[in-house]
């Protein structure tokens, strides 16, 4: 009998980090042997010690994964190995550029960022991607050939994160947010929907930080909000607790190009612990859920809309458990980290030399 197919995995993201540990955890359920090429944080800074012990374990491999961020680190795993490379893309680097304001649309850097994006993936064997309208998107935006690509769902760990019992206490109607506070997901969409929502018994939790946490927190102050809490940071083993404590979990909201092609783990995320979700209407998001059945969607940049779709859960319980129900029956299809494990072995198998398989 031959032996267990061996992946060498690289990224430029830690361990802890929520892609890679779910990404890890689903390979070796799916009875890969896995050699891990991992930083301590996600500073570059780290590159060369991570090449260096690529070059180490590549040998001893049949397939390399490369993880998010793995942009920068394409031209050098590409170098050092024939192996065949699936890229789990996760986030572009012109996509997130031009999010951060680090670059111009249409701008030298913008057009630097796409090409790096463009020769990244085509040098790579197989792109895992989370939709067909990103897989379609970014095969005429980069010119790569669509057969390259493969959906996968995003996955929640539900050994972590998933449905509790609500805690009994505070009467007042809990909505959660968690995220990175990155321009796409529209913080300061959920602030201004909290100031409207300020005299109706509604409370917002808020947990995160990121680059636009500084004028997020100028927003709040401004408006004087005195129904929000804002957490930093919560270990990825508390956030489902903290999940559960809610009435109504938020999604993204930032009406920026980005947001239009993403799908974000915090949506998995709130249908695995069987909450209610609201989030904007884009593409992605609508290949896993069903507006009205499985989700409450609204208008990007719009915090009455948002209000409004909270005011509306908030006044109607039936609502609020079919949606929940039907957002957790999506998951169980498609989302766990049984069904993420047997979708990469599909992948894997697929991709290895036939020698291998």
């Amino acid at each position: 009998m031959k032996n267990r197919v061996k992946i060498c995995y690289i990224a430029g993201r830690e361990r802890e980090y929520v892609r890679t540990r779910t990404l890890l955890k689903a390979l070796d359920r799916a009875g890969f042997r896995v050699e891990a090429c991992l930083p301590p944080d996600k500073r570059f800074r780290h590159y060369p010690r991570l090449l260096w012990q690529f070059i180490r374990k590549k040998k001893k491999c049949d397939v390399v994964i490369l993880g998010f961020y793995g942009a920068l680190l394409m031209p050098f795993v590409r170098i050092l190995t024939r192996k065949p490379v699936i890229f789990d893309v996760h986030s572009g680097t012109h996509e997130t550029m031009l999010d951060w304001e680090r670059a111009r649309p249409n701008g030298f850097r913008a057009r630097l960022f796409a090409s790096v994006d463009t020769w990244t993936m085509n040098r790579a064997d197989c792109i895992l991607l989370d939709s067909h309208d990103h897989i379609r998107v970014w095969s005429e935006r980069y010119h790569v050939p669509i057969s390259k690509f493969e959906r996968v769902f995003l996955a929640a760990d539900d050994e972590m994160i998933r449905p509790r019992e609500k805690e009994k206490g505070d009467a007042s109607f809990l909505v959660h947010f968690h995220g990175e506070y990155a321009p796409f997901h529209g913080v300061s969409v959920i602030l201004q929907a909290a100031h409207l929502l300020r005299e109706e018994n509604i409370r917002f939790q808020i947990i995160g930080y990121g680059t636009t946490y500084a004028s997020d927190m100028a927003l709040a102050e401004s408006l004087n909000l005195t129904n929000c809490r804002f957490i930093r940071w919560v270990p990825y083993e508390d956030l489902g607790e903290a999940m559960s404590r809610a009435d109504v979990c938020l999604g993204f909201f930032g009406d920026r190009p980005r947001a239009y092609e993403v799908f974000t783990n915090k949506v998995v995320e709130a249908t695995a612990v069987a909450k209610p979700l609201v989030t904007m209407r884009n593409r992605p998001v609508a290949e896993y859920l069903a507006d009205g059945e499985s989700v409450i969607f609204v208008e990007p940049g719009d915090p009455q809309a948002l209000a409004d779709a909270i005011r509306r859960l908030k006044n109607d319980p039936n609502l609020r458990d079919r949606i929940g129900r039907a957002g957790y029956a999506a998951f169980r299809e498609h989302c766990t980290l049984d069904a993420f494990s047997r979708r990469m072995k599909e992948i894997v198998d697929k991709t290895i030399p036939p020698d291998r398989a």
